[in-house]
């Protein structure tokens, strides 16, 4: 399987472990958080969709650079390690917290189930739209440049695998708040 077709499945697997996850929850229960400085499942799913927003721009920037520079190819990409570690670092469980960039924290208001598959929908429609947009692009001599860091750059499709990897590091934190022991009923 090539690189895109398996990001774009594991775009559909998140979709479809969102969906399993808010299935039959109430407003209440999508805000709850599990102490104070914690994490409610609708800010775990809002800091998903802020943060693939912020991302857009520098993955629209990496395209144009491809095509500017006219570099192409097929088939599929080796990650080196400090993008395989980057990966890693991210995928669940969660054994490391990181702390939030600003740019990237969840919006600060009340969760609503329907607005939030709306808008993550939204922005994996964004991101598969960019990954058809880079077929047949070099991804592995292609980079993007992370929003918060100059110095953080990786090759654009272990940057998608970063971003997937989040989603499900996401996904699994909203899990352990709806298996929390005090999870209201």
């Amino acid at each position: 399987m090539g690189d895109r077709q398996e990001l774009e499945r594991q775009l559909e697997a998140a979709a479809a472990d969102l969906h399993a996850l808010l299935a039959g929850l109430t407003e209440a229960q999508i805000n709850w958080r599990p102490g104070p400085d914690r994490w409610s499942i609708g800010d775990c799913v809002s800091h998903l969709n802020v943060s693939d927003r912020a991302v857009l721009p520098a993955l629209d920037r990496a395209i144009e650079s491809a095509v500017a520079h006219g570099w192409k190819a097929q088939g599929s990409f080796r990650h080196g390690w400090f993008t395989r570690w980057m990966i890693r670092s991210m995928e669940p469980p969660v054994t490391r917290r990181f702390r939030t960039f600003p740019v990237f924290a969840p919006v600060d208001a009340r969760h609503d189930a329907a607005m939030l598959l709306a808008d993550f929908a939204a922005t994996r429609a964004e991101l598969r739209e960019r990954l058809a947009r880079a077929d047949g692009l070099d991804w592995g001599r292609t980079r993007v440049t992370s929003p918060v860091s100059r110095w953080l750059r990786l090759p654009f499709g272990g940057y998608l695998a970063f971003l997937l990897a989040h989603d499900r590091r996401h996904l699994w934190q909203a899990r352990q708040v709806r298996n929390d022991p005090a999870f209201p009923a």
